[in-house]
Order: structure tokens, then C-alpha cells, then sequence
């Protein structure tokens, strides 16, 4: 168990390209492995002060931490993809993300996670503490409308929160570059990168050392559709009780059965077998 903890750190720190030292305290902290992933054992409120304080870490000036986040169709999709995998692994850090991995993590790892680490949720925690501290906020994914839509409504939920800028995801070529310079002169100290797995892995992968002026990038999924209102969370007994996944295909059908349908039994048999 341990040799393979090593494993999994030691890939990620070789994916790297700053020496392990001049990582924040997060990149060693408790993990554990769910599913073949390594995964970071914290609370929200860890994670949130976390990201506070990662963002004008030492690393600032090489290139941004990056932290992500895991659930079942991650676990899935990156033992079904090696690719996929080494994107996940160079992560700084992963969170749980699904209320199933901290319910396996009770019955089959040897430290259970706290509590359930959702984008969605630690988007607000970290909000807060960014209106106190002045730490400032960059909005780049999802379309135009939904961009826009977010962040007013992030506007309106903390006046005080400095937002460096905004812009949808759907950019390549020059007006991608020119949109990476721009950022980087910015330079927010979070940057919330809300592409879909694994686009968004993958621009961290391809551009994250053109950001060295970044604190953070926070992979964030469908965090704006949430921010902006244009879909609804789950009620709480159903987040509680792992069944988040059966509320989203009730209410998107026609998107989401195929995909919880092949990827939620083998994400429950990687759970079972890939866990210490």
C-alpha cells in the first residue's frame, strides 16, 4: 500500500516542472489511492484554504498549481485511458468529488476521506475567503451566454470578490494565444477552468506553462452551468446518500443514461479492487 502511495506521488512530482520542495504544504499531505487514483484526504475547508494559499506559493512565476478533481466517470475513464490517467496524476493534488468514493474510502481505504470535496461547493467556500484576502478570480469555459451568466451571478453573491476577467471556452489558433497572454498578464491568483473532462486536463497540460503568472487552475467541470443557474443541484439527502448521479440522468435523460450506464459498474468494480 504504501510503495504504491510512492508510486503515485512520486509520478506526479515527476510530471512536474518545479523541484518537490518548492511545492505547497497540500503536495504532502494525507492521500490515499480510490480507484487507482491518488486522492487527497482533506475537508472542504482544508481544500478551500488550500487553494487561498497555493495560489501565491513559491511556484508563482514557474507555472500555475494545478488541482482536479475525481469521481466515478473519472476513475472510469482513466482506467480505461492511460492518457486520460497521466493527465489526472500530474495534478497537484485531486479531490474527491463524489459522495461514492468517500463512501468506499470508509469500508476499503485505511484513512477515510472527511467529507465529499465538490467543485460546486468548494467554489463558494473559497469565494468567501478570496473576498477577505483580495485574492482575485478568472472565469475561462463553458459558452459565451453561460460565462457571462455565472459570473454576473458571482458578482452579485459577493460584491467584494476582485474578478480579474472572463472568457468562454470555445477559442483556438491566435485567438487562443492572444487570449493566453492576456490572461497571463492579469495574472489572477485563481483561475476556475470549466471545459469537461478531459478538455480541460489537457489544457493544462498544453498551455499551463504559458500561465506562469497564475496562481491556480482549478478544473471545474459543469461549475458555471451551476454558478449561472441553468442547472440545479440534487437535495441534500441525495447528495448525501451517492445518488447525485441518478438525480442528474432524471433530469438530462438523453445525455447522461449511456454514460452512468458504462461507466458506474466499472467505476464500482475499480473502487472495489483498486483501493487502499
Amino acid at each position: 500500500m504504501d510503495a504504491m502511495l510512492s508510486y503515485t506521488k512520486n509520478k506526479q512530482a515527476e510530471a512536474t516542472s518545479a523541484p518537490r520542495d518548492t511545492l505547497p504544504v497540500f503536495a504532502k499531505a494525507p492521500g490515499i489511492v480510490l480507484g487507482g487514483l491518488p486522492i487527497a484526504v482533506v475537508t472542504r475547508a482544508e481544500a478551500a484554504r488550500q487553494m487561498i494559499d497555493a495560489s501565491r506559493s513559491k511556484l508563482r512565476g514557474i507555472r500555475p498549481i494545478y488541482l482536479t478533481s475525481g469521481n466515478g466517470e473519472v476513475i472510469a475513464r482513466a482506467a480505461a485511458d492511460e492518457r486520460i490517467a497521466q493527465l489526472f496524476r500530474s495534478a497537484d493534488q485531486i479531490v474527491a468529488d463524489g459522495q461514492p468514493m468517500v463512501l468506499a474510502s470508509r469500508l476499503l481505504c485505511r484513512q477515510p476521506l472527511p467529507e465529499r470535496v465538490a467543485t460546486t461547493d468548494l467554489f463558494h467556500d473559497v469565494a468567501r475567503l478570496a473576498v477577505r484576502s483580495g485574492h482575485s478570480f478568472y472565469f475561462l469555459g463553458a459558452t459565451p451566454d453561460e460565462n457571462q451568466k455565472a459570473v454576473e451571478q458571482v458578482r452579485e453573491a459577493y460584491p467584494g470578490l476582485r474578478i480579474a476577467g472572463r472568457s468562454h471556452g470555445f477559442l483556438s489558433g491566435a485567438e487562443l494565444d492572444a487570449k493566453l497572454a492576456e490572461i497571463n498578464n492579469l495574472a489572477p491568483d485563481i483561475l476556475w477552468l470549466a471545459l469537461g473532462v478531459p478538455r480541460e486536463q489537457e489544457f493544462v497540460a498544453e498551455h499551463g506553462t504559458k500561465l506562469g503568472k497564475v496562481g491556480v487552475i482549478k478544473t471545474s467541470g459543469g461549475l458555471f452551468n451551476f454558478l449561472s443557474g441553468s442547472k440545479r443541484r440534487a437535495p441534500l439527502w441525495v447528495q448525501r446518500t451517492g445518488l447525485e448521479w441518478a438525480f442528474r440522468i432524471w433530469l438530462e435523460p438523453k445525455r447522461l443514461f449511456w454514460r452512468y450506464l458504462t461507466t458506474n459498474p466499472l467505476s464500482a468494480y475499480l473502487l472495489l479492487t483498486r483501493s487502499e
